[in-house]
């Protein structure tokens, strides 16, 4: 199989780097592990578009133009639900089954050929890669490659270093599951204030003081978060096997044990019940790419612009270290920093990009350019990169 550009993950920023080369000319292969396109944003459930405005501002302003203007309009038809201010910041609703059509969508509209189910198993400078899938492998050369993994997967498979942030630094983890059968109005301080209740009573462990509750939208759903340590297993690993296993089921369980609590004692819950897990837990940070240029907090915090910005940065620096709630620090003045083209650029490779979460960063960079909407920008640039 032969491609102009070989684009790894289907998520938020493989979607858009996906669109973009092939919108440019280029034939694209788009290699998914999961059954749909969207990442955290369907396979995840994450059901919020954030970094796609302006922050400190009287109304929603995009902050990038292009896909990440094109998909914002295509949810807001498909979910009838417009952007919605929370505190300093606008974000956009979004529905994840919403999302998987219209990823479906644009990627068939703009010929780009989607596989399934498949993973690479190996990759080299040429470039040459392989892939699985149900253990079968198949063979495909690339003009490029655009790793927009999260997981910085080429830079693994290449055996090069990697940016890495220690374990007990690492942003955690969130599992979000969706929830049907609830009536009547939706109070999340009423439902932290229950969930305090039954921590106090010993009927839930203290773990679920992490969950929180969101309107879906669509009558009698909506969609559970719980913050999750990442240590189940011990130390924090988001690439280890049986670390990502302990915090599916204990994401579950936790969850099971939650609901069960509020079927006996929240009104309007009795008849509640999980609809749907996540396919995977939404993790937030693990490898980074070494890049050309390397985007820093303090560059995020100052709104440093760099004469070959591709994208903006419209998030604050939203620390997650502990599953405690978010701390936020706002960049001055509200102020979007730039994304530098060389923090797409694999360092030492001709041809090789990154896009989303796995860009070449510093932690507290990383904090702020990992939301879908900055992702949806980086990835659209280095499609465009990839295709030129």
């Amino acid at each position: 199989m032969k491609a102009d550009v070989l684009v790894i993950g289907g998520g938020s920023a493989g979607l858009a780097a996906a669109v973009s080369a092939a919108r440019a000319g280029a034939k694209v292969v788009l290699v998914e592990r999961h059954g749909m396109l969207g990442g955290m944003g369907t396979a995840s459930l994450v059901h919020t578009f954030c970094g796609l405005y302006r922050m400190d501002r009287e109304g929603p302003e995009h902050a990038n133009e292009g896909l990440p203007v094109e998909i914002a309009d295509r949810m807001k038809v498909a979910t009838g639900r417009g952007p919605v201010k929370m505190g300093r910041l606008w974000v956009l609703p979004q529905h994840p089954v919403d999302f998987a059509s219209i990823a479906d969508a644009m990627v068939r509209e703009a010929g780009v050929e989607c596989l399934f189910h498949s993973e690479l198993i190996s990759l080299e400078p040429g470039w040459r890669a392989q892939a699985s899938c149900r253990g079968g492998h198949f063979d495909i050369e690339a003009a490029a490659v655009v790793d927009a993994s999260g997981d910085a997967v080429a830079a693994a498979l290449l055996r090069l270093t990697d940016e890495r942030t220690p374990s007990e630094r690492l942003q955690r983890p969130a599992y979000v599951c969706g929830v049907q059968g609830v009536n009547g109005e939706l109070s999340g301080l009423e439902l932290a204030g229950r969930i305090v209740e039954g921590v106090r009573a010993g009927e839930l462990p203290k773990s679920a003081m992490g969950m929180h509750f969101r309107s879906s939208g669509r009558p009698g759903e909506v969609f559970g978060t719980l913050d999750l340590a990442g240590e189940e297993t011990g130390r924090y690993d988001p690439t280890d096997p049986a670390c990502l296993s302990a915090l599916e089921s204990t994401g579950r369980a936790i969850t099971r044990e939650i609901i069960g609590y509020f079927r006996e004692h929240q009104p309007g819950w009795d008849e509640a019940y999980v609809a749907h897990w996540p396919v995977r837990a939404g993790v937030r940070e693990s490898r980074r790419w070494q890049g050309e240029a390397c985007l820093t907090g303090d560059e995020v915090i100052s709104g440093t612009t760099h004469d070959d910005d591709v994208a903006f940065a419209a998030w604050p620096m939203e620390m997650r270290e502990s599953n405690r709630g978010p701390k936020l620090r706002y960049p001055d003045e509200g102020r979007s920093a730039g994304i530098p083209a060389g923090a797409l650029r694999a360092k030492g490779f001709e041809r090789l990009f990154v896009a989303g979460r796995c860009i070449s960063c510093d932690h507290e960079a990383q904090a702020s350019i990992r939301v879908m909407g900055t992702c949806f920008a980086t990835g659209e640039a280095a499609g465009r990169m990839a295709a030129g």
